[in-house]
């Protein structure tokens, strides 16, 4: 059965909880292959993703790190292969570029392994996605971006969504007549196991003109 992790970003370390349930979760170790969010540049190793799943105990046989210094077939063996995927957080936009441009999409949805996202991974990892000046990004239009498509949802993640309901609700429209989408703010989580979701910290459920705090369940 399928696992994905849709991870805000953490002030400090993973929550207890999540650590706890991440160690059932990743079973395997031998191979953690994470994403760039930016393949140009070198130095953005995922060091801090790494750290959290170093605090929690998890630790892996082997670690890679797909940028532009791989080549395309290797991308793709090394997805093939890996225990976990750890979509890494930071350009959204130029993630879902280079996601495209290796063809990465296809063999991660095929993938066994557990596959993680933070703030932009995690953002990727939907159905589809809203590219908003008013989340952040530095556009004139409002943009629909395709995602990976792990489920029939999409992510808005760490964004400060109690102190802006209204104007979400507004900049959502077009993509809540499509999708539902989970809003959280920091040091949050969502686990998706099959048909099964837990929550983590403070999510928001936003489906049409509904917005719903839910439940704690991790």
């Amino acid at each position: 059965m399928k696992i994905h992790y849709y991870l805000g970003w953490f002030t400090e370390y993973f929550p207890v909880k999540l650590e706890k349930s991440l160690k059932e979760d990743i079973m395997e170790r031998k191979s953690l292959v994470m994403i760039s969010s930016m393949p140009t540049t070198h130095e953005l190793d995922g060091s801090t993703e790494r750290e959290w799943l170093d605090h929690a105990g998890i630790k892996f046989d082997e670690y890679h790190l797909i940028n532009y210094r791989v080549q395309k077939e290797d991308a793709q063996s090394l997805i093939q292969n890996a225990s976990a995927i750890f979509l890494l957080g930071g350009d959204t936009v130029e993630q879902n570029a280079f996601l495209k441009e290796y063809g990465l999409a296809d063999a991660i949805r095929q993938s066994g392994a557990v596959v993680l996202g933070a703030s932009a991974g995690a953002i990727n990892m939907s159905a589809k996605w809203l590219c908003s000046r008013k989340f952040g990004y530095d556009v004139e239009e409002s943009n629909l971006y395709e995602g990976i498509g792990l489920g029939n949802f999409s992510v808005l993640s760490h964004f400060d969504l109690e102190n802006n309901i209204e104007m979400v609700r507004s900049e959502l429209a077009l993509l809540l007549e499509e999708l539902p989408v989970y809003a959280s703010n920091k040091d949050c989580a969502l686990r998706v196991k099959g048909d099964h979701l837990d929550i983590l910290g403070d999510v928001y459920l936003i489906a049409r003109s509904e917005i719903k705090k839910l439940d704690e369940t991790l």
